[in-house]
């Protein structure tokens, strides 16, 4: 299986977003947040809009709440760059309220950064909104870390806050 890390530049003291191919062609999705030392994650899968088209258009199905998790909630994740060595990527919704600039390392080069800005711009984004996590250290490996047991962060994660 491959599997594709890159941190969100975002909201929270630290998050991550990892994606990794399932055997049956659809992508595993595990969002973590970290914040005051205690992590939060959701699981879900993504694939394919329109199976028969080359399109980077992704629905990502995530399962509410994260700790029982029994109610499906679909989003639209449009790729709307990637760069050639897949290091950073340009994801967004066609409502184009929401909007995500993703990297493989903790902190993006401010040029490279602001170049994307301007793509999402191109596209009809509102870039003010636009928050970008500082990514103070790399989050931890495994699942050791104390838990978010607030359950409200998985809310804002599905919708983008």
């Amino acid at each position: 299986m491959a599997k594709k890390e890159m941190e969100v530049v975002k909201g929270l003291d630290v998050e991550r977003a990892t994606y990794t191919l399932n055997p049956d062609g659809t992508v595993h999705v595990l969002n973590e947040t970290w914040s005051d030392g205690k992590r939060g994650y959701i699981e879900g899968t993504a694939y394919k809009a329109d199976p028969k088209s080359d399109e980077a258009k992704l629905k990502v199905r995530f399962y509410v709440p994260p700790f029982l998790p029994i109610i499906p909630v679909t989003g639209d994740y449009w790729v709307l760059y990637i760069d050639v060595d897949y290091q950073y990527a340009l994801i967004g919704q066609p409502s184009r309220r929401y909007l995500w600039i993703l990297s493989r390392t903790p902190r993006l080069n401010e040029e490279i950064y602001n170049q994307l800005l301007e793509k999402a711009k191109e596209e009809g984004y509102d870039v003010s909104k636009l928050h970008k996590t500082p990514h103070s250290d790399t989050p931890p490996e495994g699942e050791d870390t104390p838990k978010d047991t607030k359950g409200i962060w998985w809310i804002k994660s599905i919708l983008g806050k």
